[in-house]
């Protein structure tokens, strides 16, 4: 493609291939087996319509092969890269959690250290489990007042570079889940300095670089690799991610992992949808989100005037830990209603039909992106206005918060050494003092309270249980009842072996040995 057609951003080379194939209506002896939905059970072709099965495709030369791509696929990356700026870019089917997981395998080493946030989504910790890499937490910042965690800062990133100076690389979630953007550029001159890797899992990102008001995007800040969902927050379809990357890294190494990882039946739907955001988002993204940041900005500032409502915004920027906001995401604290995030989330979801992204104890989250409206705002507003009177009416007092506890856990085994140790089940109070075997992961927004191979403390199975017991939703565990936690019982015996050899293997290509 040449440089002229990789600048046309009105192009859609991949979704109009899938199109043109749809319309030629062959017969199929290929998969998939439905042959143009033909198999497809009446009922759910009569609610989705009869065009989306003509898009769902397999590898064919006119609509190209994402493990090889050198048609539509090669064109459609190419213009995602020169839209987001980056050197390369990459079609996800399987998600940010995906991308995640080869962007750590594509870094590290077995045995590797990698700097992370303490509040890193949970796939982060299975692509560290899959690498072997040994992680090195450091904790964000806390707003006191709401109890909202926040980002990392960049003095955090630099003692931990100071004290781990054999580290591979480091890793910032940018924005969080909540919306509260790290300080990247100056978190990328550190790391830079230090020789290591930058990585940015940007899953609630991908609508930054096209709106100045807008936290940077990774790409702009000096990132090797970012990550984002562009399902989450933009037009594509749930799934559908992409993978951003500059030539410092080891591109053909990145191809072969996510070559390993990413199914080899990749969904043409998804896939073409990742081409029209990119379109979109290209070429009318600054005024699509001027609206969306308005509708969000007038409904915070009326979400304040609620008593029992406090929805923070831009003033939270120059703090510890929050260097931009993105205002698009309302993260309201409810703690003033007397009632905890779980009960206003099932209140507006039963009561006003309105679902939340996401609710905990203190807060629910909504994110407002391009396909929200004026109406949805306003009934939105309606209903919190009458939860509010409620509130008013019943006199209730605010809650006391449950505090996260915000001290490192001690890490005794890498995530990998723990995942693979012979493990045996105890009760919460033996617990205290062993090692994890398994993820305590509150879900959404999947970021872990315990991981594997970390030492349990008596303040985590508290907080465990106060919060299962308020009506919390933990995964990731074996007893959904919290009743009893897996714990490492005896280590590998190979374990330390194991990243040895891993890490001579290149020098010596001893085989590994038991």
């Amino acid at each position: 493609m040449s440089s002229h057609q990789s600048d046309n951003q009105q192009a859609t080379p991949l979704f109009e291939a899938v199109i043109n194939y749809a319309k030629g209506r062959k017969i199929s002896f290929h998969t998939p087996g439905h042959k143009h939905g033909v198999s497809i059970p009446q009922e759910f072709r009569n609610f989705v319509g009869e065009k989306i099965f003509d898009c769902d495709l397999t590898l064919l030369e006119e609509v190209d092969s994402l493990h090889d791509p050198r048609g539509v696929i090669k064109e459609a990356q190419k213009l995602a890269a020169r839209a987001y700026g980056s050197d390369y870019a990459f079609f996800l089917v399987n998600g940010t959690s995906g991308g995640n997981h080869a962007m750590i395998l594509s870094v590290c080493d077995p045995g590797d250290k990698i700097i992370v946030p303490r509040n890193v989504h949970r796939s982060v910790l299975a692509g560290i489990i899959l690498s072997g890499a040994v992680p090195v937490y450091v904790m964000p910042e806390r707003d006191p007042a709401t109890n909202l965690l926040l980002n990392v800062t960049p003095e955090a990133i630099d003692q931990a570079l100071r004290q781990h100076p054999d580290a591979k690389a480091v890793l910032v979630t940018h924005p969080t889940y909540q919306g509260i953007g790290a300080n990247l550029k100056e978190i990328a001159r550190r790391t830079q300095r230090a020789g290591l890797r930058f990585l940015v899992d940007e899953a609630h990102g991908p609508h930054l670089k096209f709106h100045p008001e807008l936290p940077r995007p990774g790409m702009e800040c000096g990132a090797d690799i970012c990550v984002q969902s562009s399902h989450k927050i933009i037009s594509s379809m749930t799934q559908a991610s992409l993978m951003l990357a500059r030539r410092t890294v080891d591109v053909l190494k990145l191809k072969r992992i996510l070559s390993l990882l990413m199914t080899t039946s990749p969904s043409y739907i998804l896939m073409a949808s990742l081409d029209l955001a990119r379109m979109q988002m290209a070429t009318r993204g600054k005024e699509l989100l001027a609206v969306t940041i308005m509708l969000a900005e007038e409904a915070r500032q009326k979400i304040n005037a609620l008593p029992g409502f406090v929805c923070p915004g831009k003033e939270l920027a120059g703090r510890p830990g929050v260097h931009e906001v993105d205002v698009t995401k309302l993260c309201i604290n409810v703690r003033g209603t007397g009632r905890s995030g779980y009960q206003i989330a099932r209140q507006l979801n039963e009561n006003f039909k309105i679902q939340v992204e996401f609710a905990d104890l203190d807060t629910i989250l909504l994110i407002v992106s391009i396909g929200n409206t004026a109406k949805d705002m306003t009934r939105l507003l309606s209903a919190l206005e009458t939860i509010s009177r409620e509130r008013a009416s019943e006199a209730k007092p605010g809650r006391e918060p449950l505090l996260l506890p915000m001290e490192l856990p001690e890490v005794v085994l890498s995530p990998r050494e723990a995942v693979f140790s012979e493990t045996k089940k105890v009760s919460l109070r033996a617990a205290v003092g062993q090692i994890s075997a398994e993820i305590f992961s509150p879900y959404p927004p999947g970021i872990p309270l315990l991981n594997p191979g970390e030492r349990i403390s008596g303040e985590i199975l508290h907080y465990l249980k106060a919060l299962h017991s308020r009506g919390g939703r933990v995964q990731g565990q074996s007893d959904p009842e919290l009743r009893t936690i897996k714990v490492v019982d005896q280590p590998p015996k190979n374990g330390k072996k194991m990243r040895l050899v891993a890490m001579e293997q290149k020098k010596t290509r001893v085989p590994l040995k038991a």
